[in-house]
Order: C-alpha cells, then structure tokens, then sequence
C-alpha cells in the first residue's frame, strides 16, 4: 500500500521540535546552531537564504557527519513548505543528533529573520 505524503508526516514517529524563524534566529546567535536549507539545487539558486547553508535533503545524512560531527550541534531545518525539513528532521534524529527544530514559516519569513 502506498502512504500520501500527508499520512507520512502525520506517521513520523519521533518528536520533532518546531520554531518560529525569529525564535531560530535568536537561538542561533546565542547556541551557534547550523541554519540549513534542505530544499533542492534549483529551488536555492531561485531563491537563496544568505544565512542558511544550503544541503540538499537527498545527501543530508551523507554530509551531516561531515558538517556536525558533534550529535548536540543544534541543528534548525528548512525548506519551503516544511515536509521536507519534518521529513530531514526525523532522519537526524534518527541519526543521533539530540538538538533538531524545524523552521516552520515561511521562506520569506526566514529570509527577513535571517539576514546574514
């Protein structure tokens, strides 16, 4: 049986902490947390968010161990509708990194908090 990605989110199965972006932005400045957009190539050319580094959800665990190496980095996801980053976000975690948020605002919303 094939599963909607409505029902995938709904089905996630660790807890995963949202924020608002100026509650990431606040954090960050005192935390030194890693802003990171998971949004496809294309999308960032399009439509960049200076204070983000931007890895793909398609390598995300991939280059996580090269970028955090340390599993209480705080770590705060974003995309551009959130599936992507509750769906990064649940691999994270999985992963062992204990300090995990989602961003859920919008793009444009994250790009006025976060000016770099």
């Amino acid at each position: 049986m094939l599963i909607d990605l409505k029902t995938r989110l709904e089905n996630i199965d660790v807890d995963i902490r949202t924020v608002s972006a100026k509650q990431a932005a606040q954090e960050i400045e005192s935390n030194q947390g890693m802003l990171i957009d998971v949004r496809e190539p294309a999308e960032v050319a399009e439509n960049h968010v200076e204070a983000s580094l931007h890895i793909p959800r398609g390598v995300l665990e991939m280059q996580m161990l090269e970028k955090a190496k340390d599993p209480s980095t705080p770590i705060y996801l974003h995309c551009a509708s959130g599936a992507r980053a509750k769906l990064s976000a649940e691999q994270l975690i999985k992963m062992g990194y204990e300090n995990v948020s989602v961003v859920t605002c919008s793009l444009a919303t994250i790009k006025q908090v976060h000016r770099a």
